[in-house]
């Protein structure tokens, strides 16, 4: 069961590297339109763009930043599991949560509605808080 949970972060980790590419495809050619990378203020950073670039570029940056914030639990809860023991139910969860991030980041990339992206993400996070609550059943009840 060991690769069974592991799997669905992996299959997070590439979706990650993917927004990355898709983030980098849109906005430097929207940077070059802008002057190119060499008329960024020393130190400049993604948040300079907010206002400059159109906020439909700009999404792409914002769901690779989402996509390095919660998951990060998720990666870590996925590695209790693995050493502790998952089970199907767990990596039934964890593809679940793998799922609704996805569709979460193209639907933010893309359309970008709030009432839509709050439902996403807001399922995601209760298959999270399942996944948190057994790798902490599973640790707290070790002995």
């Amino acid at each position: 069961m060991q690769a069974q949970i592991l799997a669905p972060g992996a299959v997070l980790a590439l979706w990650t590297i993917v927004m990355l590419f898709w983030m980098a495809l849109t906005r430097l050619p929207a940077i070059a339109k802008n002057g190119g990378l060499g008329a960024a203020k020393p130190g400049g950073r993604g948040q300079d763009l907010e206002g400059v670039l159109p906020d439909s570029i700009n999404w792409k940056s914002h769901n690779y930043t989402h996509l390095l914030e919660q998951p990060t639990l998720f990666y870590a809860t996925l590695a209790t599991l693995a050493i502790l023991g998952a089970n199907e139910h767990d990596v039934l969860f964890a593809w679940a949560y793998v799922a609704l991030r996805i569709v979460h980041s193209v639907w933010q990339a893309t359309v970008n509605t709030i009432p839509v992206r709050f439902t996403l993400f807001n399922l995601s996070t209760l298959c999270l808080l399942v996944l948190a609550v057994r790798a902490a059943m599973l640790t707290l009840g070790a002995s």
